[in-house]
């Protein structure tokens, strides 16, 4: 039986993949560790009684260790906690469903300890691809995409010759604006962006989505996974959201992965190391959806895609410009402090001043994630 640890236990991937653990009773549960929810981290610890947990507040943890005194479960606080749970002796697998570049650390230091990763931490590759990708090699540690799209062309390279990969398609769904003009965006509410046409997700990545941001993580996050340059890398915007990515071969055949928008299939998939095992949900009916259509992204209206690539191309520190500037300014968006727009303006904005660093290690990236954040507050938050 499999021993995992589940770093941001109580989000939306976190709680599916204990779904998942429940569904199949083939895992064990290590590690648990959560933001600040407390009350579902203190159900998950007695339903799953993990060997430990953790919680970023030291007042929350705190509280935890009061509620929990009868389970003598041992709580930890702050990133001393991830990197414990990351590095929980009798874990195998560590799956990082922290959202942001607080997951870089806690992911390095897994495979440091030999663990393999499912990763659903998109902004550690990212922003750190370099880093985490040689340490994975040189600790022979494997690295299961939990992404959707990366979980599709995983799937679809299984026994190919990656050296024969003429294209990675990433689909995208266009988020809920897609065919919206920038003077109609420019009317966008919280509540408008937080609702996403077909998949159910954390509020960051939803607003990432509705930007088409998040398509642009995915697309340094491929470069570094597949080992692929940002010219092999294409999105193609697939509405209904069935076809999750696509690989196509120098002979011109192509390989896609198709199912329902359900994240729990590439949770499993990453969890069995690649293999197939049964799942019980909606299958796809082809004849009721009658159509799949495909269409190209606006890369003028959603420009923070555009950007993404060129963040990508530039490589270095500019990725990590890029993530750190978006974080900060979905979250000054989801408090209301800045117009829907102005995201995009507050990434170009970090973009246009960034010295870049060709080959910064990871004092140099968490240095350069809060130069980021002083210029935007400065800037931006008076």
């Amino acid at each position: 039986m499999k021993t995992i640890s589940i770093l941001g236990s109580t989000g939306s991937i976190g709680t599916q993949t204990l779904e998942v653990v429940r569904a199949t009773g083939d895992f064990t549960v290590s590690a648990l560790t959560a933001g600040s929810n407390i009350d579902l981290l203190e159900q998950q610890m007695r339903e799953f009684h993990p060997a430990m947990a953790a919680v970023m507040q030291e007042e929350k943890a705190e509280e935890l260790r009061e509620r929990t005194r009868d389970l003598g479960i041992p709580v930890y606080a702050g990133m001393d906690g991830l990197l414990a749970a990351a590095t929980e002796p009798s874990a195998d697998m560590v799956v990082t469903a922290v959202v942001g570049m607080i997951g870089i650390r806690p992911t390095l230091k897994a495979i440091e300890a030999g663990k393999d990763i499912a990763l659903a931490n998109k902004e550690t590759l990212v922003t750190a691809g370099h880093l985490v990708m040689e340490a994975a090699r040189e600790k022979g540690v494997c690295i299961y995409p939990v992404d959707s799209e990366h979980s599709a062309v995983f799937q679809s390279l299984k026994q190919e010759d990656h050296s024969k990969i003429s294209r990675i398609l990433l689909t995208a769904s266009g988020g809920p604006f897609r065919g919206r003009t920038l003077g109609e965006l420019e009317k966008v509410q919280v509540e408008d962006a937080l609702k996403h046409p077909n998949w159910s997700m954390g509020a960051k990545i939803t607003i990432d989505s509705s930007t088409m941001v998040n398509k642009a993580l995915e697309v340094i996050e491929a470069r570094w996974l597949f080992d692929v340059d940002f010219d092999q890398i294409e999105v193609v915007v697939q509405p209904q959201s069935v076809i999750h990515s696509m690989v196509e071969f120098v002979d011109g055949g192509i390989m896609a992965q198709l199912g329902t928008p359900d994240m729990k299939l590439p949770i499993q998939y990453a969890l069995y190391e690649g293999k197939r095992n049964y799942l019980g949900g909606d299958r796809l009916d082809f004849a009721a959806l009658g159509q799949i259509t495909f269409e190209a992204p606006d890369m003028e209206t959603f420009c923070g895609l555009k950007l993404g690539y060129e963040a990508g191309r530039q490589g270095g520190s500019v990725p990590t410009v890029f993530n750190a500037a978006n974080e900060f300014a979905v979250a000054r968006f989801l408090e209301r402090k800045i117009g829907y727009l102005d995201i995009v303006r507050m990434i170009e904005d970090a973009l246009s001043v960034h010295k870049r660093i060709a080959h910064p290690d990871l004092e140099a990236i968490l240095e350069t994630e809060a130069e980021t954040y002083r210029y935007l507050e400065s800037r931006w938050c008076r």
